[in-house]
């Protein structure tokens, strides 16, 4: 079923048009996909003349590169504070996952246009969001690493593909996760971090004197 479609802002409403109009992409991108979508779908939508989208936006690349770029900020402002965090290795590892979880059940439209529909972005922008992504597996590759250094992890661990097999864990929830089911993205994150981070646990770090 279609949501309503959202009405004309005024000077009380807390969206303005142009948001609108990136929320409604947003959500008919991640329903539909980026190609299957019209500007007459979005709007229609909107409960607009097809013509009057242009006077917001240049085209349906530009919310695209939009809908990206504000996913792209979320992970980085959830993770990127994690960098410099005092606490162990191991529980570095877990709130990052924990974090990654939440912005992606907090954010399933986008989350899914951004794991998705990316790669239907032109050359420039695929390629700023290709560093991005590249960025954010060596961020994991570092907090393993740590925990290797630490004694924590086991010493011969592939620290590029256990990153690999972290981010496609907490990555992937948008394609299962459902909002208002009966696991949280706490549940989530924590069933993750515990069949993930058991693994990687080293002897001497789980054995008790």
């Amino acid at each position: 079923m279609s949501s309503p479609k959202l009405p004309s802002p005024d000077a009380d409403s807390p969206l303005s048009r142009r948001e609108q109009i990136t929320l409604v992409a947003s959500r008919l991108f991640s329903e539909r996909g980026y190609h299957a979508t019209s500007m007459r779908d979005l709007a229609a939508e909107l409960g607009m003349q097809g013509g009057s989208l242009y006077a917001h936006i240049s085209g349906k690349e530009e919310l695209l590169i939009e809908i990206v770029n504000r996913a792209a900020r979320q992970f980085d402002a959830a993770l990127f504070s994690l960098k410099t965090a005092d606490i162990a290795p191991e529980l570095k590892l877990r709130e990052a996952m924990s974090r990654h979880v939440s912005v992606v059940a907090e954010n399933m439209d986008s989350a899914t246009v951004f794991f998705h529909e990316w790669k239907h972005l032109s050359a420039g922008p695929l390629a700023s969001v290709i560093a991005w992504r590249d960025g954010i597996e060596h961020f994991y590759r570092d907090l393993i690493a740590e925990g290797v250094a630490a004694g924590v992890y086991r010493p011969e661990l592939n620290i590029k593909m256990t990153a690999t097999l972290v981010l496609s864990s907490v990555n992937w929830t948008y394609t299962w996760y459902r909002p208002g089911g009966t696991l949280s993205p706490q549940d989530v994150a924590t069933s993750f971090e515990q069949m993930l981070v058991l693994g990687l646990g080293s002897a001497a770090a789980g054995r008790k004197d």
